[in-house]
């Protein structure tokens, strides 16, 4: 900062507290306060502390004190991004309130995800966190401000996915489309309903959630179901979405093979032109397949892909693959829990042949046997015999037999021909379907924290579900510009020129393995994990500073920023200025 005299004609000069700064390579000021009606001696005493003469400054009289002082580098990056990515043009093409709390939603719940009434706590001028509420203007906003807001921005769902489906989705494109399932505390809302947990609380009511992307992993369009929804039940409306809502006429859509199922492929599928599909055969048609001979075990002697044909799968095509790692792994955890299981059921044995209060009864032996069958899940590969007065068991080893043949063997099962997908691309192509995943566990757990829900109202839900893509789509776009300082891998291609399959497990570059190993970017900077990128960057702070001075006005400052935060800010293309 600098005190600058400007001319001013017939009158008086201007005497300005001016501050400069580096913008796109250029060198630019702005004006912090007009010190015009000041006496020079209280001029030259602020010329002195800027000059940080502190002795001469405190015989002067004036200082500074730092009034308040708020987390904004942090806020900076991700507001930043917003802005570059267009978001609030997406959002609404005018300004207005509610497109800057949605806004502040979004940021927040990338920098902090907590309850909409914590979030408005950080975000109010009385009681902010960050300086969030000030850059966007909603530091007096409340708890019905945010709900008007969520309603909002649920009425602007549909046009919303469309742009971004116009944005990301090209004619003969591939999606991706996964559900997963995320639980309640409470029992109010009507979506919320016992079903299939993916999270292990199956006493505890869900909803199920359906996520589509574009091949990269970026979200296009979040649905909420009800929590008794079958996963194969929710394709059609996702065709139809695509179809009609995109305008996308020749697509690929990827699904597991609990999603594309036979007769959703039949039913939603096959008879729609324009319109194919890349999925994966469950166990028992594989071992149909090698029961009738389309698949040869000899056929992975020399390879580890090869393209089948069998009659009951006419004009399709099925990628036979076979990962040595996954057949190890499978062998070793299928002997593990046939271990466990085993010491389980001796201990059953030997209660019923103990000599003080002997386990007696078929009920009551069965019973307890029963227990710990489910409880490994490998009891189809056990004989058992229970009396009233005994119990016997051992192994199946046929049925192990059967089972350990197919381990580390999957078969992609598609209608693209080849001449549009090789083999080689279309395996490619299904284990896309990870980065749906990782959108999963990233807005379930380690990053947005869709859960817990603290929602009631059905559409309360679904907005808040969708506020939360919204703030993935975000941080998908902050990852990638990040990544040469995050230990996420930033040369993919590299990793992919190492791996001798596709079959085989995805291998981290060479300039992966260095950050992991040695903690430091090439150019010697400390690697983060996005979230600690995001704390090393809010102890960039906004201070507000008063000079005492009396009738002095006050004026805001900006803490300089490190290397590491000038290379974030840098990457991200954005200012810490806002």
């Amino acid at each position: 900062m600098y005190i600058e005299t400007v001319p001013n004609r017939g009158s008086p000069p201007a005497v300005l507290l001016r501050e400069s700064y580096r913008e796109g390579g250029r060198v630019k000021k702005r004006t912090l306060a007009n010190l015009s009606s000041w006496s020079p001696e209280r001029l030259e005493a602020l010329r002195l502390a800027l000059r940080g003469q502190p002795g001469v400054t405190r015989a002067a009289g004036p200082d500074f004190d730092i009034v308040r002082s708020s987390p904004h580098g942090h806020v900076a990056a991700a507001l930043g991004s917003v802005r570059r990515l267009g978001l609030p043009a997406v959002l609404a093409r005018q300004p207005g309130r509610h497109r800057a709390i949605v806004c502040a939603l979004i940021v927040a719940r990338v920098l902090d995800p907590r309850s909409k009434l914590a979030t408005v706590r950080g975000l109010r001028d009385d009681t902010l966190t960050s300086s969030l509420g000030a850059a966007l203007g909603v530091a007096t906003i409340d708890e019905d401000d945010v709900y008007n807001a969520m309603d909002w921005l649920l009425a602007q769902q549909v046009r919303i996915e469309n742009h971004l489906a116009r944005r990301h989705l090209q004619d003969g494109t591939l999606v991706l489309y996964d559900l997963t399932s995320t639980w309640f505390e409470g029992r109010t809302c009507p979506l919320a309903r016992f079903g299939h947990s993916r999270d292990g609380k199956k006493d505890k009511l869900q909803i199920v959630i359906g996520l589509l992307c574009e091949r990269e992993g970026r979200p296009i369009a979040v649905e909420v179901f009800d929590g008794n929804t079958a996963d194969p039940s929710t394709l059609a409306r996702q065709v139809e979405k695509v179809r009609q809502r995109f305008k996308v006429e020749r697509v690929v859509f990827v699904g597991d093979r609990g999603v594309l199922t036979a007769a959703r492929i039949r039913d939603d599928l096959a008879p729609i032109p324009g319109l194919a599909w890349i999925t994966a055969l469950r166990a028992p048609q594989i071992q149909v397949l090698l029961a009738s001979g389309s698949l040869q075990l000899s056929l992975f002697d020399q390879r580890d892909l090869a393209e089948i044909t069998d009659p009951a799968y006419p004009g399709e095509r099925l990628i036979a693959c076979c990962n040595p790692l996954l057949k190890a792994e499978r062998a070793r955890k299928r002997e593990q829990l046939l271990a466990a299981t085993e010491g389980d059921l001796e201990q059953i044995a030997q209660a019923t042949t103990r000599a003080r209060r002997p386990l007696r009864g078929r009920d009551a032996i069965g019973l307890r046997v029963g227990r710990v069958l489910n409880h490994y899940k490998v009891g189809k590969h056990f004989l058992v015999e229970i009396t009233d007065q005994s119990f016997h068991y051992h192994r199946d080893a046929e049925r192990i037999a059967a089972e350990a043949a197919l381990d580390g063997i999957y078969i992609i099962r598609t209608s693209v021909p080849a001449t549009a997908l090789d083999a080689t691309a279309t395996v490619r192509a299904y284990k896309d379907l990870a980065v749906v995943e990782r959108a999963f566990r990233s807005t379930k757990t380690v990053d947005l924290k869709v859960r817990p829900i603290y929602h009631r109202l059905a559409d309360r839900v679904r907005s808040h579900v969708f506020l939360c893509m919204l703030a993935y789509y975000v941080e998908w776009h902050m990852r990638q510009a990040l990544a040469p300082i995050l230990f996420d891998d930033d040369d993919r291609a590299a990793g992919e020129a190492v791996r001798a399959s596709i079959v085989r497990p995805a291998q981290r570059s060479p300039k992966a393995q260095h950050k992991a190993a040695t903690k430091t970017t090439d150019d010697g900077l400390p690697v983060h994990s996005f979230r600690t990128l995001l704390a090393d960057l809010a102890t960039m702070t906004r201070n507000t500073c008063q000079p005492c001075v009396p009738g002095a006005p006050a004026f805001e400052k900006i803490t300089t920023p490190t290397p590491v935060q000038q290379r974030a800010l840098k990457l991200l293309g954005v200012s810490h200025r806002l």
